[in-house]
């Protein structure tokens, strides 16, 4: 049975410190690998195929858990390559790996349903209609009909449904990546995991999220630049581009050392505060 580290709230720190090492020790090769993927992404919206949209989205686990594999072949000093994308099918874990997508369908389902259930199928489809106004006629008062409260509520759960369904995968595409273990019984042993360290998880989002933000206003002013010179929607086609090649790498290094630490092969940190141990 899989041991699951309790680690201080320190350690949601040290696996962001993680993904930006990695990505620094391997910005060519790693950032390559989020090249293709966002390159991928680019295309479906760029034609417009919902086809292609839902095989990049269905492809999600897949070519994440491929980043994640090659954040590992980094920090044990071999090389990144593109082929490490297609991993998991290459070692016969592609079943496992497309059923990380359930939790995540499973959360899309519910909120639907708290959706109703909230604002009711006749007020939505009047909410619906609102949106659609203020497109193109940003009126106050066409707001000022919306059920603020309930959707603010919505919206809320629709965070928490989102951060609970993101227990069951944070770290069980490396688990599958990097052992035997079956997809449900990995998701299972990421939720505990999730649960038994709750101020890391909390500290690590919170960081994340600073950092997300600072790369994305450091990549909207290289779009501004590249605006005046190549124009705006070539500009802004590089710039998501660029925020899949830095992101991808950092988020799959983050992932790999919290897995390292609660369930693999690194050795757990030492507890200062056993208080935060769920």
């Amino acid at each position: 049975m899989t041991q699951i580290h309790k680690v201080p709230f320190s350690a949601g720190a040290e696996w962001l410190l993680g993904g930006f090492r990695i990505l620094r020790r391997a910005p060519l090769s790693l950032g390559l690998l989020g090249l293709i993927w966002g390159g991928l992404s680019a295309l479906a919206s760029a034609t417009g195929q919902v086809w292609l949209s839902l095989i990049v989205a269905v492809l999600g686990p897949v070519l994440f858990g491929g980043i994640i594999y090659a954040a590992r072949e980094v920090d044990q000093g071999r090389a990144a390559l593109p082929m490490h994308l297609l991993q998991g099918p290459r070692e016969g874990k592609l079943p496992r790996l497309l059923a990380m997508l359930l939790p995540q369908i499973a959360a899309l389902v519910l909120l639907v349903l708290l959706l109703l259930v909230l604002i009711g199928s006749d007020q939505l489809q009047q909410v619906a209609q609102i949106f659609q106004q203020m497109q193109t006629n940003p009126d106050p008062e066409l707001a000022s009909a919306l059920p603020a409260a309930r959707l603010l509520l919505w919206m809320l759960l629709a965070v928490l449904v989102g951060i609970v369904a993101g227990f069951f995968t944070f770290v069980a595409i490396p688990e599958v990546m990097f052992t035997q273990r079956g997809a449900f019984d990995a998701m299972a042993i990421s939720f505990r995991a999730c649960l038994r360290n709750l101020a890391a998880l909390v500290v690590m989002i919170v960081l994340m999220f600073i950092a997300v933000l600072a790369i994305s206003i450091a990549i909207n002013i290289v779009v501004m630049l590249l605006g005046w010179v190549i124009g705006p929607q070539p500009a802004l086609f590089v710039g998501q581009l660029l925020t899949m090649a830095v992101l991808m790498p950092v988020m799959a290094g983050t992932i790999y050392f919290a897995w390292r630490q609660l369930l693999g092969d690194a050795p757990a940190v030492p507890v200062v505060n056993e208080g935060f141990e769920a």
